[in-house]
Order: structure tokens, then sequence, then C-alpha cells
């Protein structure tokens, strides 16, 4: 079993090669990020730091990963969301194991400064007595740590705030949450799940998260694995049908720490893993970064990063979901969304649907052909955490078939007899460069009890349509595009508007037709959304290493992608800027017109990543 440890060993060896004077090799942070910007904003206007205007609030807010990801935007918008009243289980595996046994080494270091305020309650059998793990203690520092006097020597002080700094935290050694809530189908007293580890493949256990999220509506978020320098495929439970499935984004490759911790560039296969699945299914669900400053486990008062790494972008998005939850809570109208009956697929079908694409998102592998049976991208998802576009999404309401908004959610049912099909009609009054985009998520079926064997029997294929209408003339109705995946239990589109049609359709329908089920009912979560074309300046369709520069190394990249590409259909291809299926020369003509030409004799080759090589620590699942 993979528990991303990797990372946490690397977080412990920053933590040491900080303290052991290497810092001096920077003399002035502040200066650095300050030369860097301004020549960034001469070379490239649109490039990496173009949304950085004021260095002062880079130095004041961590982790700054949460600003890319809308977290920052949200609270500034709602300072009431700290996560009050919301209750987390993060499940916790031991850091260490002797002849494969668990040592209970999975507690986050609770006297750290960030976590003074925290009020944990602890789950765990009492057959050794506990320690510290640094892998749960950054995951806990991101969501729930708080510290004003915060520090680390290349930034200097700074104010550290997780996600939900108020949340309860519930923190279960894993083999006891095993033996005493999955065994007996029992759930946690916790609206969320987090666990940033994960099997190769599925078992008894990962089968039992399932059942927990199908008959109790309880949202599950797990990280999907750390990419093939791992050796790492999609992992369970994060590839599970019903959860919530992380890939994490990289930092951009740049020296300065400031940069790395403020500005993100691509999920990449190298450092996430990607799908589909043994089954064929999308993975992951969505990718958020994971470099984020955490609690030192030696210092009380510093805080290190923790590196590019799935088990830390899974706290991201699970801290996003805990802000949505709490705002669920505090209204109403809105607690359907939360609903133990579905719930879960509420949640999910709002936070994919709200994500933001980045360059190089297309359904499936990058081809041309599987637009419709594949609905997600196999390493982006449904596209990076936007946590503001999701609580937008949120409260725009619940809004049932029939006329609806250009924004909103349902939580409805479709079934074999009576309801089989739904329509929710949406009026776009100026329709030129807007995008449609619909997320239809549903629940797979398991047994309750062990081994949790599935039941195909109960499970439904429900399709998703967008059409284009013309009340006028129905003979100029058409579909617009459909998602009709015969294996998952998504469906996702993001489509184009007709810039001739204003009123339009989406459809969702239960192909049943090959089962022999009287009374299957689906409950299902839908949302879906209307804007403007996402901006298509973004730098790392041509910095494919993301380390500031277009230049000779990306040119180096695309030419041996496009080589890879010939050998094996499965690659994934980064430099297929046209999003044709293929390399090509037209590919290589547009990066060609956006290298930066001041930069190519002094080019320098850098690695896509900073974080050294280090063996992973793999232990049995059973």
């Amino acid at each position: 079993m993979e528990i991303g440890s990797r990372g946490a060993i690397q977080f412990i060896a920053n933590q040491r090669r900080f303290r052991s004077g290497e810092v001096l090799k920077i003399l002035d942070a502040k200066f650095v990020f300050g030369i860097f910007a301004l020549l960034m904003a001469l070379i490239q206007p649109s490039g990496i730091l173009a949304q950085e205007t004021d260095i002062s609030e880079e130095l004041m807010l961590q982790p700054r990963a949460f600003d890319a990801t809308g977290i920052f935007d949200l609270k500034n918008i709602d300072p009431s969301l700290t996560g009050a009243g919301v209750k987390y289980a993060v499940i916790c595996r031991s850091f260490t194991y002797i002849n494969k046994t668990p040592q209970n080494d999975y507690r986050p270091v609770i006297n750290h400064n960030c976590f003074l305020s925290t009020q944990f309650n602890f789950h765990q059998d009492d057959k050794l007595p506990w320690g510290i793990s640094p892998h749960a203690t950054a995951i806990c520092s991101i969501l729930f740590g708080e510290d004003p006097y915060a520090y680390n020597p290349l930034t200097g002080p700074f104010y550290y705030q997780g996600v939900v700094p108020q949340a309860k935290a519930d923190i279960y050694e894993f083999w006891h949450f095993v033996t005493n809530n999955i065994s007996t189908c029992s759930p946690p007293d916790a609206d969320i799940l987090t666990a940033s580890f994960g099997n190769q493949f599925e078992d008894w256990w990962t089968r039992g998260i399932e059942s927990l999220a199908e008959r109790y509506g309880l949202v599950i978020v797990a990280g999907i694995g750390n990419g093939t320098d791992d050796n790492s495929s999609v992992l369970y439970p994060a590839a599970g049908s019903n959860t919530i499935g992380v890939g994490v984004i990289d930092s951009v490759n740049a020296d300065d720490l400031l940069l790395q911790l403020a500005n993100f560039s691509l999920a990449y296969p190298e450092h996430s893993s990607t799908g589909p699945t043994i089954d064929g299914r999308c993975k992951p669900d969505i990718v958020a970064p994971g470099n984020c400053l955490a609690a030192d486990i030696f210092e009380p008062n510093q805080y290190e990063p923790t590196g590019n790494w799935s088990s830390f972008s899974t706290p991201v998005v699970s801290g996003a979901i805990g802000l949505l939850i709490q705002k669920a809570k505090q209204e109403s109208e809105l607690s359907m969304a939360i609903s133990p009956y579905g719930g879960n697929c509420v949640i999910k079908a709002i936070v994919l649907n709200s994500a933001t694409k980045l360059p190089f998102w297309h359904k499936g592998r990058l081809r041309t052909d599987d637009d419709h049976s594949a609905p997600l991208d196999y390493i982006q998802g449904a596209g990076m955490l936007n946590a503001l576009g999701a609580y937008n999404h949120l409260t725009a309401g619940r809004q049932r078939p029939g006329a609806v908004a250009n924004t909103g959610w349902d939580l409805n049912q479709l079934d074999n007899k009576v309801i089989t099909s739904n329509i929710y009609q949406i009026t776009i009054d100026e329709p030129a460069d807007k995008y449609i985009t619909a997320t239809l998520s549903w629940n797979r079926h398991f047994e309750k009890y062990l081994p949790f064997d599935p039941l195909p029997e109960k499970n439904s294929d429900l399709r998703l349509e967008v059409w284009a209408v013309d009340p006028i003339n129905p003979d100029n109705t058409y579909q617009l595009d459909y998602s009709d995946s015969s294996v998952d239990n998504l469906e996702h589109i993001y489509v184009k508007a007709d810039p001739n049609f204003t009123k339009y359709e989406i459809v969702l329908s239960m192909n049943n037709s090959d089962k022999d089920t009287s009374d299957n009912i689906e409950r299902y979560g839908l949302a879906w959304n209307v804007s403007l074309e996402q901006a298509k300046d973004n730098r790392f369709w041509y910095d494919l290493n993301a380390d500031g520069n277009v230049n000779i190394t990306d040119l180096t990249i695309m030419f041996n992608n496009s080589l890879n590409s010939l050998k094996s259909s499965d690659d994934y291809l980064l430099g297929d800027i046209n999003l044709d299926g293929e390399i090509k020369s037209d590919d290589l003509a547009t990066l060609l017109n956006n290298l930066d030409t001041d930069n190519i004799d002094n080019d320098q080759a850098s690695e896509s990543t900073n974080q050294p090589e280090e063996p992973s620590l793999v232990t049995n699942a059973n």
C-alpha cells in the first residue's frame, strides 16, 4: 500500500536541509523575488507572475496554493467560512512498519503552534504507544492549522491558516478505522472522509469505503497517486467510483521558494497518476496544487514546503469542500446538497463542474475519438479546483427540471418506469463565446456486508446531453454534445454554445433497456453553468517544463513526446497544442512563435521537478 510517504520523507529532508545552513545560498528572498518578477514581466506579459501584483501580500498569507484554487477569494467574499460546524474524519496510516506491522505513529504533532487552537480527537487501538507522523502533520496543518506568527527561513514571517481551522478534527488510525467502521459499514461521525494513501488494487476495504459513500451520502476525498516516477498507478480508494480522486499540479520549476509556493503549472504524468482505471473509468476527478508550507515536526513555530505530492493536494480539495458543506449547513435552502441520500453526488458534481480547465485539457488521452465515451481528462480530471466557482454553483441553489437559471444544481432521481428522463431548460441571451458546462454524478452500488461485493444488477447507465433548441422551428433543433460512458458513473460536458441559438436543454436519461429490473431508481447529482470561454493565453501551453522560459528545452520536450507517441498511443501528449490528437508541425510552429528569443542563447536545461528521487515506503494492505 502506497501511503504517500515518499513525499513525507522528502518533507523531512527539506526540514533538515533548511536547518543545515543551506538557506545561506539565498541571502535575500525578497530581493530575488522582486528581480525575477521584473524580468518575467518584461519577457512574458501573460506569464507566470502576471497575476502577482503585491509582494507584501505574497509574504502575508500561506499556503499560497489556496490563492491558486480560489480559496482565498472565497474567504474574502464570505469571511464566516472557517470550517466551523464541519466534521472531518482524517484517516492516517502509520509512518513506519517493522516486519510489515504498523507501529502506530500516525498522529500529527499537536504541540506545534498551528494546532494550539485545534481540538483533535484520536481513534486508535492501544496495542502500541502512539507516535508522530510527518505525513499526517502536513495534511492536518493544511486543513486545520492557524498561526499568525509563522516562519520559514526563506520567506520570513507570515500568517499561516489552513482551509478549515475551526472544523472538528477526528484522526483515525487506518486499521482501527478498517476494523471499527469499514468492516461493519458504520459511518464515522463526519461530513467528510479524507485519505492521502491508497492501494494499487481494489480490495474489500476500498469497496467498503464506497459502500459508506453510497449508503450514507458521505463525501470521500482521496489522493490518486504520485505518478510514473513513483511507480504509482491510480490508487484506491481514490480510484473508486463513488469517491473524489485528487491529482496534483506541480509548482513552477524555480529556485526561489516564494515563486514555487505561489505559482503552479500543470499536472504531469510523472508526478500525478493518470487514468484510466483497470476497468476503464476516468480518474482522477480533479487536480489541485500540493506544494504548501506545512508544520515542521521539529520546530513548533516553523513551516517547510511539502513538495508536489497528491497527499497534500488532497486536503486542499477536501478543505474547500468543507467550506461548501459549512455554507450548506448555514442555509436551509441549500441543505439538499448535503443530504445523506445522494448529497455526495451533488458535491462531486458541483466541484467538478466548476473546475478550471488547464492547457491540454481534453477528454481521455488527448485523442480525437474519445470525447463522448470518456467524460474526463485522464490526468486533469475535470480540471483544477476552483473553490469560488464551486461556491457560486452551490449558492445558485437547487433547481428542479424545467426552466432554470444559467448556474445551478439538483438532487433528483430517474427510474425505469415513470421518470426515464429529466430536462433542464436554460436561456443564453448572448451566446457568442459562451460555454455550457454540465456534470452528472451518481453512485455505484455495493453490498452492505463483507466483502462488499459490487451489485452490477442495481447499477444504472445514465446519459447526459445538451441540445440547441429552436422553439419556432423544431426541425432546426439539434444535439450540441453528449456524454455517455458505458463504465463511468459520471458524465461531463464542456461545449461552446451555438451563437445562433439562445435556448438550450440539458437532458438526462436512463439507458437500462438491457437490464431486467422493474424497480431500478437512481438518485443523481447534477450541476451546470454558462460562462465565458476560459482564457487561452496560459503560458504553460508552451513552457512545457514550467521553468519560466519558453526555449530550446521546451522544443526538445515536444520532440521527445512526439517520438514517444509513435511508440505508444497511451502517452499523454503534452505539446499537442491544437488538440488534434498528434504532435505535428503546426504544434512546433506555434511553440516557435512563442519562444522567449532573448533567452535562447542562455538556455539552461532544468529538470521538471525540484524534488529529488526518494524510495517509496510500500506496505501490505493485508
